[in-house]
């Protein structure tokens, strides 16, 4: 049953995305509720999915990769969700849902859904450490997506060549400032994920790739409030740290017996 809420939520995805891209292409796009409403339906199917999954393991549900990386596309979601209403992205959705469904693809085709048996005794601090940090990561996952946008506005504007979607993108300075947000929102989480995990104990091994990633995003948002970066730059920096934090997924601690977080 939960395989097929993951599917479902991974459609949902793909049809707002598909509608987008085809609205923009005919150049007759517009704010949808299609659009959103199949954001909305996958979210809430991922939301399901997490339930479920919870119920059964009567933990969080962040015992295996499998697991992190579709809580990491909710985190996300829900995210964009509370960004794009409070600075009106709607446009993020264009580009948030390919991010979230190629997640979610990789998640159901990857042989990584396997299972663990969790700790008898739940252990709230350990479950408050993976969740917080998982989400810190899903705000540095929309700061890449708000760069790239800023990236692609910005492309336009020096050349000149004001497409479709140019019209349909937040002011660039809008970008700027929910982009900056993100990085000190995901930074601020990650923080009390990393206290929480000193906390009970984690592995020496797992807090060192924990600390190497805050420290990319403290030196980023140094430099942006001393003005040494560009926003153009902040931009560049946004994805290239998300490619790291990508790549360094495998190194959370997940919840399992015989292991903390």
């Amino acid at each position: 049953m939960d395989r097929i809420l993951l599917l479902l939520s991974t459609f949902c995805f793909l049809m707002g995305f598909a509608y987008t891209m085809h609205a923009l292409g005919a150049r007759m796009y517009r704010a949808s509720r299609f659009n959103f409403g199949a954001i909305l339906c996958g979210f809430l199917f991922q939301t399901a999915f997490l339930m479920l999954r919870g119920h059964e393991l009567k933990h969080c549900p962040l015992t295996n990769l499998f697991e992190v990386i579709i809580f990491l596309s909710w985190a996300v979601v829900l995210l964009y969700f509370l960004t794009g209403s409070a600075y009106r992205l709607s446009l993020a959705g264009a580009f948030t849902s390919p991010l979230v469904f190629t997640l979610q693809v990789f998640a159901l085709l990857a042989p990584i859904d396997v299972p663990r048996r969790p700790e008898v005794q739940p252990n709230r601090w350990l479950e408050l450490h993976a969740a917080v940090s998982v989400v810190a990561y899903g705000a540095f996952a929309l700061a890449g997506v708000i760069g790239f946008m800023y990236l692609l506005q910005e492309r336009q504007l020096k050349r000149h060549h004001l497409g479709t979607i140019f019209f349909h993108l937040p002011p660039i300075a809008d970008l700027a400032v929910v982009l900056k947000r993100l990085l000190w929102t995901g930074f601020i989480l990650l923080s009390a994920g990393l206290l929480s995990g000193f906390a009970v104990g984690s592995p020496i091994p797992k807090i060192v790739w924990g600390v190497a990633v805050w420290l990319v995003y403290g030196v980023i948002l140094l430099a942006e409030k001393w003005k040494k970066f560009s926003p153009r730059r902040i931009a560049l920096l946004s994805l290239a740290a998300f490619a790291l934090t990508l790549a360094t997924l495998w190194g959370l601690n997940f919840i399992s017996a015989g292991a903390k977080i």
